[in-house]
């Protein structure tokens, strides 16, 4: 490094420190407690979804991502204050060093609103500052981007900037900047990318897909941002279904399928190339779960197939299912069977097995949103899948929304929530390690004045 250089480096340094210390403190929370919500739609079978949604939706991507620099894994969710029906968009931190977690923060306090549609997602830059980008809903509730002031630091954080955002999903493409996957409500929910070199200006925004309506989940890797999205015919997200992929390798110049033929946005007609899989001619629904990339760089999605909106027996088994674009073509296979639409979890690559961590089993509130987790395992990329392992049993209550950092470290794994489907009840956040042997919870509550404790070993 040349003198001249090095003291610029010095110097902006310098004030990035002073910024820090001028920005005051962020609130700190009770302790992990996550958030409780009933969407309100009931039928014989209770809620189309409810419970402990504190790593809700799909659609939120990253929630956490895993930082070899300090040896933590950073963390988001939403939960509530004293347990009560509010919104806390809160971030913590396991520190793989001490097996001790940060008391969470508080990143934006959105009473009144109680709703994890509005939960937070997560990434970090190469300098190490924390981002967090907050959910907004519909056209009537804004989103917000807040960055910490220090690179690593949870007790401190900035808001960068206000917009229409829904169902965030920030990718850091290296050398490049952000490539931030959204929602916004036009004609229904259409889907959309923007990119920011810095994190507070930004590109126009660009439509990347509208005809009906529609989910998305998505993921990155080595300079790929790909997502998966169904379509919601007549506007109606009850009647979601099709299978849709579409990725960028350029920062968003160009957007091909998984062959790599180039597509042209926005995708407007149901029948298009980015088209996977024709759910709708089969008279199945379409639930986005995860998405991931094989030793290739392959993409590997994992979702949910029904043929009933409801819970209950109408709509059978719900399949878990994995596409893989593998040898130019799309294979399916399914990885497990459980009762619910919005069973949701997440798929991982390892060196040579892949992993599945969801809640199949059906837990102690029958036909409601979760149940008990279970490891599922592949030793031929997908094609067949064993079970490995019960990660949780004989439980209180539903668990649900099993999440992945990005870079996952053990022994923090995947993280969730609990939570009662049928009533009000308080939710504990949990993590488990890549085996699915060990079961911790997160402190409820934060012995007085402590910065730090250690998780409840389950078992």
């Amino acid at each position: 490094m040349t003198p001249l250089r090095a003291l610029v480096f010095s110097l902006v340094a310098v004030a990035a420190l002073r910024a820090a210390e001028e920005t005051p403190p962020t609130p700190r929370a009770e302790g992990y407690r996550g958030i409780w919500f009933t969407l309100g739609q009931k039928s014989e079978y209770g809620d189309k979804y409810s419970g402990g949604l504190g790593t809700y939706t799909a659609n939120h991507n990253p929630l956490a991502v895993y930082a070899p620099a300090v040896q933590k894994t950073f963390f988001v969710y939403g939960g509530s204050p004293d347990g009560s029906r509010a919104l806390l968009c809160l971030i913590g931190s396991y520190d793989h060093r001490t097996g001790r977690l940060a008391r969470p923060v508080v990143v934006h306090d959105k009473r009144p609103v109680n709703d994890p549609h509005d939960n937070p997602s997560l990434n970090i830059d190469p300098q190490g500052y924390l981002w967090v980008f907050v959910s907004g809903r519909a056209n009537s509730r804004p989103g917000f981007i807040c960055r910490s002031a220090a690179p690593y630091d949870l007790s401190r954080f900035e808001r960068i900037g206000q917009r229409t955002i829904t169902y965030s999903q920030p990718w850091y493409v290296p050398r490049h900047g952000f490539l931030h996957l959204f929602t916004q409500y036009t004609k229904g929910r259409e889907l959309y990318w923007e990119t920011s070199a810095d994190g507070r200006t930004w590109s126009a925004t660009h439509k990347l897909a509208g005809f009906g309506g529609h989910y998305q989940t998505s993921g990155a890797r080595d300079g790929k941002v790909a997502s998966f999205f169904n379509y919601h015919p007549g506007g109606n997200v009850d009647k979601r279904t099709n299978l849709y992929y579409a990725q960028t390798t350029d920062f968003g110049a160009t957007w091909t399928t998984a062959a790599g033929t180039p597509l042209t946005l926005p995708l407007a007609a149901v029948q298009n190339p980015a088209l996977v899989r024709d759910y709708a001619a089969e008279g199945r629904l379409v639930y986005t779960c995860d998405l991931n990339f094989d030793a290739a760089g392959n993409p590997i999605l994992l979702y949910v197939v029904s043929r009933d909106y409801r819970p209950g027996p109408a709509g059978g088994e719900r399949e878990w299912t994995i596409a893989h674009w593998c040898g130019g073509r799309w294979g399916f296979s399914t990885v497990a069977k459980s009762d619910h639409n919005y069973d949701m979890g997440s798929v991982y690559v390892q060196r040579d097995e892949w992993l599945v961590i969801a809640p199949t089993d059906v837990g102690p509130q029958p036909w409601g949103t979760g149940g008990d987790m279970v490891l599922w395992a592949s030793k031929d990329e997908g094609r067949t899948w064993t079970r490995r392992r019960t990660i949780t049993e004989k439980s209180e209550f539903n668990h649900s929304y099993a999440r992945r950092p990005r870079d996952a470290r053990d022994p923090f794994f995947a993280f969730w929530a609990d939570g009662d489907p049928n009533q009000p009840s308080p939710s504990r956040l949990y993590f488990t390690d890549s085996q699915g042997e060990k079961l911790w919870r997160m402190p409820y509550t934060f012995p007085a004045g402590a910065e730090s404790a250690a998780p409840e070993r389950v078992r």
